[in-house]
């Protein structure tokens, strides 16, 4: 790790930046980190992405040149950023799949780190989802995650400088209460949920004194969520651990399962639980009973510490996409109420989530109107039905293999139905476009019908004999037949081709 005093710019570099259109006028980290950038890698940049911004005040941009290429960093808050920093250099030694911090300046407001990609596990998880639903490769993914996480929390977490860790060392009282006020204040306030002030109060100091009985000497990431682990080459990285301080084990483990947008199944969820206590215990014995009875806790403090954030950034700072994640976040705290294995008397807390939970208002915040999605998929018969994500069933199955097939000749063989010589084969060559006139009719009078009933879900699919000539063909038609014909969502898989 290189300290650079990035001010050290010449004037030419600076005139330069000011030419740089594509560059917002108005970002605080143009010149600072594109400086650090060049300084430090002795190139000039030639290529600048500023990244969306997250939930944090933290601004990133992605820098290429000829043989380099980093995020850039810009955060006010230097305490923070040496947090990050020396927390990344420690996990980074020790082995883990964090990003290397290249340099940061002289006064550590702006710093590079390794570029991991784009493709975080949320990402992952809603592509697939759409595709498949919560298929077996989800859950692998999620199985590769659970067995890096004990070894961060435990061995990595070892020799770590707590010192650095902001705003508080630990996971303590102090941190809970907090937590526990931002929801109070921040979502039950400004949801208009009716409390007793002094009664909830109680409760809070109850609970806090119970989550504090739990075995706490563990690295704790704090946001161990989909959005902060990312995926490159087969393989999990994580990032945005700056919060991270001395804690239990079962909050990061809550935090991931009941990570609100990621929606995972609850039966999924008690796989997941049981796969980390088996990968736990390679690094020491477990009292599974004793671990999953504070993991209810940890679970409801870490929904209730989201539902915090959900209101200060979607009722307060008034950013609509927060709020779309309540919905998802009152399903968790259904299952947990009536699930929960908290031993001790929380009456006033539990009157104030029920009745979160039964709150119309809540329910229908952030959700808009459905619409249909129509998944269309071309297969191989060989290889058996494609099964409908959606969990519907029903839906369109149709025959291509009385179709004229390209696939008999030589020509072709390599070829798919996106090819052009083989469409130009079934458009002059076959009987496609009888096939698809009578196809179309019967999918549009299901199409109206659905989306006046306000169903979401129709699946349409098409084989032939390889999944590869005739059924992709059709499958591309109808695609693009729908999308030209309906306002509708339109999912588009080859099964043989895409995986």
């Amino acid at each position: 790790m290189v300290f650079v005093d990035a001010k050290a710019i010449d004037h030419h570099r600076s005139l330069r930046y000011k030419t740089l259109n594509h560059i917002p006028v108005d970002l605080q980290i143009k010149e600072e980190v594109i400086g650090l950038y060049e300084n430090h890698f002795g190139e000039e940049m030639t290529a600048f992405e500023l990244l969306p911004g997250s939930g944090s005040y933290r601004e990133y941009c992605r820098m290429k040149s000829k043989n380099h290429q980093a995020i850039g960093a810009y955060n006010a808050d230097v305490k923070e950023n040496r947090a990050f920093i020396s927390f990344s250099h420690h996990f980074f030694t020790q082995g883990m799949p964090v990003p290397e911090i290249y340099a940061v300046n002289a006064d550590e407001t702006c710093y590079l780190q390794e570029d991991l990609g784009d493709l975080t596990l949320f990402d992952y998880l809603s592509k697939t989802r759409e595709r498949e639903g919560f298929s077996p490769k989800i859950v692998q993914v999620y199985k590769r995650v659970l067995q890096e996480l004990p070894r961060l929390q435990i061995f990595a977490g070892q020799g770590i400088d707590y010192s650095a860790c902001y705003p508080r060392a630990a996971f303590d009282e102090q941190s809970m209460m907090w937590d526990l006020n931002y929801f109070k204040y921040y979502f039950l306030k400004l949801a208009k949920i009716p409390f007793d002030e002094q009664l909830l109060e109680d409760d809070f100091k109850t609970f806090t004194q119970y989550l504090l009985q739990a075995e706490n000497n563990y690295f704790l990431y704090r946001d161990f969520q989909s959005r902060n682990i990312m995926l490159r080459d087969n393989k999990v990285a994580f990032i945005d651990y700056q919060g991270g301080r001395k804690g239990p084990l079962q909050y990061d483990l809550a935090s991931l399962l009941y990570d609100a947008k990621a929606d995972i199944p609850q039966d999924i969820r008690n796989q997941l639980l049981d796969f980390y206590l088996d990968e736990l215990e390679k690094y020491q014995a477990v009292d599974r009973d004793r671990f999953k009875a504070f993991y209810s806790a940890y679970v409801l403090i870490r929904i209730m510490q989201a539902m915090g954030a959900y209101g200060f950034r979607g009722f307060y700072e008034k950013k609509e996409h927060f709020l779309k994640s309540i919905p998802f976040a009152l399903d968790n705290l259904d299952y947990l109420l009536a699930n929960h294995s908290i031993p001790v008397p929380l009456k006033e807390l539990f009157k104030v989530l029920k009745a979160v939970s039964e709150s119309d208002y809540l329910r229908e915040i952030g959700q808009q109107k459905q619409e249909l999605t129509v998944r269309v998929c071309s297969f191989s018969y060989k290889k058996g039905l494609p099964e409908d994500p959606s969990g519907n069933g029903g839906g369109y199955v149709f025959d291509c293999r009385a179709i004229h097939n390209p696939g008999r000749y030589d020509e072709y063989k390599q070829l798919t139905g996106r090819d052009q010589e083989v469409i130009d084969f079934l458009e002059s060559r076959s009987e496609i476009a009888d096939f698809l006139k009578h196809v179309y009719a019967l999918v549009d009078q299901s199409v109206g019908v659905y989306q006046k009933r306000g169903f979401t879900n129709l699946s349409v699919s098409f084989g032939c004999t390889g999944g590869q000539h005739r059924s992709v063909y059709a499958a591309e038609q109808m695609a693009r037949h729908l999308e030209n014909n309906f306002k509708l969502k339109v999912v588009l898989t080859h099964r043989e081709q895409d995986f």
